[in-house]
């Protein structure tokens, strides 16, 4: 069988996998108490391992193997799940859903990529499986007997300073209501200002820093509608000063949604091409690129054509709207 057809068929399972599991995670309360779902999830992470291992994506399987181990406890162990073990398992499935986005984009996925989506993963996998730990250990009192090397290895998180979580739920019920008003270049701005205090807020702890740079950029890309950033800046700010405030700040890291909403549009000529064409819109131009560039209507031509004009951030959103507008 080609190769082409292997990576078609195990993206095609690898996707009826994921669907698995973020069902089982956005129930996962009722999940658990159910031992046959738990199974299926655990049979979802083990297959995409599985596939994965077999045709070389370490990145992936590496992932994929990580979820196999959290969905091993669950299966042993009776858990109590709380919000903080799902926003984990959550981060945890952005991660693995990124990684086969990239697999299945124009492009590819390039493993020096996949490995940096896994190792800004890690902080977010040791927490889930001390805490995992902790729970199984028989709660909060039991963590300092378990073996927590990953949790050990790890630098001391900085604490924010004093009514940090006070001060950030005020400066986002502003924000929600400037996202609730008109798009204006000045109620962009004022958002943006608003970052800047959140970022103040933070004192400096670096993970903090970043989301919010990246929530930042996000806002100031006008292509961006305040009905798609709302609810993923909005949530993903109130879920980390949580997490800050408890002293998991390392636990931190903007998730794919967002990071794709902050990539910048890079300005580059239009290509010309004798053949057939089709009038494409391009993202948020500037004085010096043009608002509209052609594309031939043969596939290979067209997709040559957009990687030209688009980044590669833009490139795999493209290919998202692309797939979903097929179904």
């Amino acid at each position: 069988m080609e190769s082409g057809k292997i990576l078609g068929f195990f993206i095609e399972e690898a996707k009826e996998h994921l669907e698995t599991l973020e069902k089982g995670l956005m129930d996962l309360q009722s999940v658990i108490a159910d031992q046959e779902r738990v199974n299926e999830m655990f049979r979802a992470a083990h297959s995409v391992k599985g596939g994965a291992a077999m045709l070389g994506f370490n990145s992936i399987q590496k992932v994929s193997h990580r979820f196999e181990d959290c969905f091993k406890i669950l299966k042993e162990h009776p858990v109590t799940i709380d919000h903080q073990l799902e926003s984990m398992f959550l981060k945890g499935y952005d991660t693995l859903k990124e990684l086969i986005d990239r697999l299945q984009g124009p492009f590819g996925l390039r493993e020096d990529e996949g490995e940096k989506l896994v190792q800004a993963a890690e902080p977010n996998f040791a927490q889930l499986q001390a805490y995992l730990d902790r729970l199984v250990g028989g709660g909060v009192g039991a963590i300092d007997e378990l073996p927590l090397q990953a949790e050990l290895a790890k630098p001391v998180a900085k604490m924010p300073p004093p009514n940090f979580s006070v001060q950030v739920t005020a400066v986002l019920k502003q924000m929600l209501l400037l996202f609730k008003g008109a798009e204006t270049p000045s109620s962009r701005q004022q958002l943006q200002t608003l970052c800047q205090r959140l970022a103040q807020l933070g004192g400096g702890i670096g993970t903090w820093t970043m989301l919010v740079k990246t929530v930042h950029r996000a806002i100031a890309n006008p292509k961006n509608p305040y009905s798609t950033l709302a609810p993923i800046a909005i949530k993903e700010l109130k879920q980390s000063s949580d997490l800050l405030q408890a002293g998991k700040g390392n636990a931190i890291a903007p998730s794919a949604s967002l990071r794709l909403l902050a990539a910048s549009p890079e300005s580059t000529p239009a290509p010309t091409t004798s053949v057939a064409k089709t009038p494409v819109q391009a993202p948020t131009p500037s004085p010096s690129s043009p608002k509209e560039i052609t594309v031939p209507l043969e596939p290979r031509g067209a997709a040559k054509a957009l990687a030209q004009v688009f980044n590669k951030e833009q490139l795999l959103m493209l290919a998202k709207l692309l797939h979903q507008a097929s179904r």
